[in-house]
């Protein structure tokens, strides 16, 4: 499950989009934008697979495994090509292959066939406590001190102090409502929770598992006494509330979406006039509608290039990483795909001078406000190691539940 124009790209190009991203940090996040992985986080512990230690000779090629939109080599459009000079610097051919969904890129990267992967936060801790992922050695890459601070050492994309890759792209699932028709402007996710029969038959949902984050991220702020720390660590209890919540919802709603472009035309002809969204498909609709972040904070995602345990081509693997997050192509997916570069300096090469400012790229305020996407597994990832927590298989049948 994923995300944004790339994802939607696929949309644009065959046909859908998210990989978005993970949950983490506390209901009021951190000064530097997000909530560092515990130490233990939560009794979480990964496999001992060998980190790499240099970066040797090219293999000559590279099998990469991406959302669509983040590894483009000119097929979709010449003009969009940031592949070929990779190729041309590095002597490593490129083979790509997109993925749809989150699931399909954790089955795809079991097979041992791929190098590297663009992960979201929801599949990242299943592709580290798989073994299919190794540790990042992340002094062998020329550009990671250039990424965003609160990016690094989160719990979706670390454990125990250790990076297992470099992050990419980011963003926020906003609250999208049509200016003429919802007023007073909302604040709080409750305009689509408590109030959701306000707009009855004109709400909009993000069609995916890790939904369930959304109403137990609102729940966190308005029934404390759930005891909910974090939206990806939620017990039975907590769950259940939390599906309850979302078939209260389920009544008002108009349509599930999954599909970048068919949000856009649900808004466009007025088939939905509020719900979650994200910044690029607010900026594809234009003037009739608002995107904000409700006081509640929201989840969202960051992406991460991660390295097989099992690469043939680690070398070139590596030179991958490093240069899809350089400035000079950041600059070029972030713009393309839709969402704040993780490497910061990519804002001053971007086309549009005010690009960074719309996707807050630098402001880590308002990522401190954002629970990134983060795989739920039965180690309660909010520190609780006196209770089990559910984990992707049970809010999978949770969503099937919901969705009836």
């Amino acid at each position: 499950m994923r995300k944004t124009r790339s994802k939607t790209l696929a949309a644009v190009a065959c046909a859908g989009v998210l990989a978005l991203a993970s949950a983490c940090g506390t209901s009021s996040g951190g000064s530097d934008g997000g909530t560092k992985a515990d130490a233990d986080q939560g009794g979480f512990t990964a496999p001992d697979v060998p980190m790499q230690e240099s970066i040797g000779d090219p293999e000559g090629q590279v099998n990469i495994l991406a959302w669509p939109g983040y590894a483009e080599d000119g097929s979709t459009d010449k003009s969009i090509d940031w592949v070929t000079p990779f190729e041309k610097e590095s002597g490593c051919q490129a083979n790509v292959k997109y993925f749809d969904t989150s699931d399909q890129a954790v089955q795809l990267m079991k097979t041992g066939e791929y190098d590297v992967v663009s992960a979201s936060g929801d599949a990242t801790l299943r592709l580290i406590a798989g073994g299919d992922v190794a540790p990042v050695n992340t002094d062998l890459l020329t550009n990671y001190a250039d990424i965003a601070p609160f990016l690094k050492d989160q719990k979706f994309n670390s454990v125990d102090g250790q990076m297992y890759g470099v992050p990419h792209g980011w963003g926020a699932n906003l609250l999208m409502y049509n200016k003429d028709v919802v007023k007073p402007a909302p604040t709080s996710w409750g305009a689509v929770f408590d109030d959701a029969s306000t707009y009855a038959g004109k709400v909009t949902a993000y069609d995916s598992p890790i939904y369930i984050a959304d109403a137990a991220l609102y729940l966190m702020a308005t029934q404390p006494d759930l005891g909910i720390e974090d939206p990806y660590a939620l017990d039975q209890d907590q769950l259940a509330a939390a599906v309850d919540l979302l078939k209260a919802q389920k009544g008002n709603v108009s349509e599930y979406w999954s599909n970048y472009l068919k949000e856009v035309a649900a808004f466009k002809s007025g088939d939905s006039v509020i719900g979650t969204t994200w910044q690029v498909i607010a900026s594809t609709i234009g003037d009739s509608v608002a995107a904000v972040l409700p006081e509640e904070g929201s989840t969202g995602w960051s992406d991460t290039w991660m390295i097989s345990s099992e690469a043939k081509n680690p070398n070139c693997g590596y030179l991958w990483m490093d240069y899809i997050t350089s400035p000079e192509a950041q600059a070029q997916v972030a713009e393309y795909f839709g969402e704040a570069p993780a490497n910061t300096k990519a804002c001053d090469l971007t086309t549009d001078t005010s690009f960074c400012d719309t996707y807050h790229a630098e402001d880590s305020d308002f990522a401190s406000q954002i629970h990134y996407w983060t795989t739920p597994i039965s180690q309660c990832l909010d520190g609780r190691t006196d209770t089990e927590c559910t984990d992707y298989g049970d809010w999978t049948t949770a969503w099937t539940e919901i969705k009836g």
